[in-house]
């Protein structure tokens, strides 16, 4: 599978405020990787399987490019190993 298209992301540039907690629905071993609302949360497909930190880091990246900022500016806080995930923003704020 190829690499998702910035123009195939939501645009997700105003959660890339200083100490913002984004929340997660995981799902790896997707057909594609995308993000989407759904029910009022975010949700983000990976087609990466969930072993050895593999998952959370295509997360990370996916979430990192459709904000708009690098991929370090993203700790994952909470739900290493779980589907719900808590990512930090520590970046600086984007205008």
């Amino acid at each position: 599978m190829g690499k998702p298209k910035s123009k195939d992301l939501p645009d997700l540039g105003h959660l890339a405020q200083t100490g913002t907690e984004i929340a997660v629905r995981v799902t790896p071993k997707a057909a594609r990787n995308a993000i989407q609302f759904k029910n009022g949360q975010l949700r983000i497909s990976v087609t990466v399987v969930p072993e050895n930190g593999k998952a959370n880091d295509a997360v990370q990246g996916l979430l990192s490019k459709a904000m708009g900022v690098a991929p370090s500016y993203l700790q994952l806080k909470r739900g290493q190993a779980a589907r719900e995930k808590l990512f930090v923003y520590s970046g600086p704020s984007r205008n």
